[in-house]
């Protein structure tokens, strides 16, 4: 591989910034030179501004623990010496997508783990196995943007990493109906255990927004690039709920479907047994092989044992059984701040890298 391209994050101290500082630091086409968060944070190494927040196993990688931490408003200065950038910011929904269209204006490509833009028509929302098609909106964006080099990419919310690639293998028998209850831990809310005590020992059956993503943003996946942007798919259908559960990470689903066409569960399984995508046939450093496995255990894939399958990016499943109302049903997993966040961003943009849309400034 030529030179590593040079990569700044943005939003670097909260959690999923966190978890893009642990995989970036040793990746084979990729450079932290920049960490950028808040105005409190910025003036301080990396590591102190961290240090009271830090809540990865791993300690602060020492190159990146000595950066320097800009301002992330400052645009112009954060994007001058880099390549393209992670977005992670907390901020209101509104600022978020200000900040970004700012990054892809000043022809920085913005590789984002935010919902601001997941709606936007010519941003692609890539789950890089399943719609790797979707970059070909990009063209389409920068024109509207008015840039050459600079876009917006997002991922999808980590709800429902699991569970749509274990679908996604399955459409060519027409999926009609979707019931998905998620049990999602409270990292994805950006916390521990000690921080956020009252989930001890404790279950909150609601967590804001995600069950409306839950149904809606499949759709997006599932689209075509049609016109000025990507347009949703018509079906199917898909009801959830989302659970907030005493786990550090790792997000489990239960889904039952039903079939224009009923499969048998042999065809389910060779399905999901083979089931690759452009990540896998190209070969991209943080690709999962195989991307989705199935176990035959009746009480797997279970969260603590099975949340770092393949480095956290594969997904598991288990489970699998005809049901009484709908035709199927089985369980899914998938580590929610790797696979459903960070580690979902690094391969979104390996997959950029390779299609030639991220290159040196």
């Amino acid at each position: 591989m030529a030179q590593k391209l040079k990569v700044g994050i943005v939003g670097a101290t909260g959690m999923v910034g966190q978890r893009f500082v642990t995989l970036l630091a040793d990746h084979p086409w990729f450079e932290v030179v920049t960490v950028a968060a808040s105005e409190r944070s910025a003036g301080r190494s990396y590591e102190e501004a961290a240090a009271a927040r830090w809540a990865m196993a791993a300690p602060v990688p020492p190159d990146i623990g000595r950066l320097v931490v800009k301002n992330a408003a400052k645009v112009e200065e954060v994007a001058a010496g880099v390549d393209f950038i992670f977005c992670a910011v907390d901020m209101p929904k509104e600022e978020t997508r200000a900040l970004e269209d700012a990054y892809a204006k000043a022809e920085t490509p913005v590789v984002s783990n935010n919902s601001a833009h997941r709606l936007t028509p010519d941003v692609p929302m890539v789950l890089p196995e399943v719609n790797a098609e979707h970059l070909d909106v990009i063209p389409r964006q920068r024109k509207r943007l008015g840039t050459t080099r600079g876009f917006i990419t997002v991922k999808p919310n980590c709800s429902i990493q699991s569970y749509v690639p274990a679908l996604n293998a399955l459409r060519e028998f027409g999926i009609a109906k979707v019931f998905v209850a998620t049990y999602q831990a409270i990292s994805g809310a950006g916390k521990t255990f000690k921080d956020w005590p009252e989930m001890m020992d404790n279950v909150i059956p609601y967590i804001g927004g995600e069950e409306e993503k839950s149904e809606n943003e499949p759709l997006k996946v599932w689209g075509s690039v049609h016109g000025d942007g990507i347009v949703n798919a018509e079906g199917p259908a898909i009801s959830s709920q989302c659970i907030r559960v005493p786990v550090t990470d790792g997000h489990l689903a239960a889904v039952f479907v039903s079939f224009t066409r009923k499969p048998t569960k042999d065809r389910i399984l060779d399905l999901w047994k083979h089931s690759e995508g452009k990540p896998q046939k190209l070969g991209l450093p943080s690709a999962p092989k195989p991307f989705l496995t199935y176990f035959t255990e009746d009480n797997r894939p279970q969260t603590r044992l099975d949340r770092d399958h393949a480095a956290g990016m594969g997904i598991t499943i288990g489970r699998l059984r005809e049901d009484k109302l709908l035709d199927f049903r089985f369980v899914c997993l998938s580590h929610n701040t790797i696979r459903g966040a960070a580690g979902g961003a690094v391969l979104t943009a390996e997959l950029l890298k390779a299609e030639g849309y991220l290159t040196a400034k």
